[in-house]
């Protein structure tokens, strides 16, 4: 009698043994053992900080910050804010009258050939130009570099106009029916070559338009150089930056968001400037 009552004991010590174990463990979730799927890369890179490096002149992120990481100058608000980014932190938010003012390293004045990337989100023009980027000339109408979107744009024709400056002289690289530029985020990347002058302007990834800016060729020359400026072209500021004009009635602000400014001293290969769009969009 004795053994049985052993017997049934161990039995009911081994139950509640098992119970409790089984208690304790984890529900099996398969997708916890799954390999670690690699991210996709682009054009060979899986960040938008390994492409050129070298040739990276300048980078304003504006996650909360209005300081150009390569030459660790800080820009200057005038009543912007920081808002929604592209894919992921902030992005520059304007306003009307609103602008930001960085300082020019030695390095941005001196280019001669170029690529910027720019990334805008912003109604179409209802006022007047939207200048997205400018780096002024004190004493000229026009700055050394402007971008801005042209009067009468809309999603079905976008009219993207490019400045630049060779020894004072004024070149505009012209591009209309650009579709689907407004109310979202849109990256615009444009390169310019001194050799045979060549420009290219990339949306989203692609290949757009390729030309020249009239009779530009050779290396850019910049002259009285002054700052950078985000929001609008550089005599809408206030005072303006150039004693070439003071506002004008046709000119406005970009009320919308500016993020991931990139410029390169160097032309950006068709795949190199797919892979920078690709990998800022996944916020990489």
């Amino acid at each position: 009698m004795k053994t049985i009552k052993n017997v049934f004991i161990t039995m009911l010590t081994g139950i509640v043994m098992v119970f409790t174990i089984s208690s304790c463990q984890k529900k099996f979730d398969a997708s916890t053992y799954a390999p670690t799927k690699p991210l996709p890369s682009y054009g060979g890179y899986s960040s938008s900080k390994d492409i050129d490096p070298a040739s990276l002149v300048a980078y304003w992120a504006f996650n909360n910050s209005l300081v150009d990481s390569v030459s660790k100058a800080v820009g200057v608000s005038t009543g912007t804010s920081f808002g929604t980014g592209v894919a992921k932190g902030k992005g520059l938010q304007g306003a009307l009258n609103s602008y930001v003012l960085s300082d020019a390293s030695t390095a941005l004045a001196n280019l001669h050939s170029f690529t910027i990337s720019v990334w805008v989100n912003t109604p179409p023009p209802s006022t007047g130009i939207i200048g997205f980027f400018s780096l002024a000339n004190t004493k000229n109408f026009w700055g050394n570099m402007d971008m801005f979107f042209e009067n009468g744009s809309d999603n079905t024709n976008g009219k993207l106009r490019f400045h630049m400056s060779q020894a004072g002289g004024d070149f505009t690289f012209s591009v209309d029916n650009v579709p689907n530029m407004f109310n979202k985020w849109v990256n615009i990347i444009m390169s310019y070559n001194e050799n045979g002058g060549k420009c290219v302007l990339y949306v989203n990834g692609n290949s757009v338009a390729s030309g020249t800016a009239g009779s530009l060729t050779g290396p850019l020359t910049f002259t009285n150089v002054g700052k950078v400026v985000f929001g609008c072209v550089q005599f809408m500021t206030t005072p303006s930056q150039t004693s070439g004009t003071d506002s004008q009635p046709w000119a406005s602000f970009n009320v919308g968001g500016t993020d991931q400014v990139r410029i390169y001293n160097d032309v950006l290969s068709a795949t190199k400037a797919s892979a920078l769009y690709n990998l800022e969009n996944a916020g990489r």
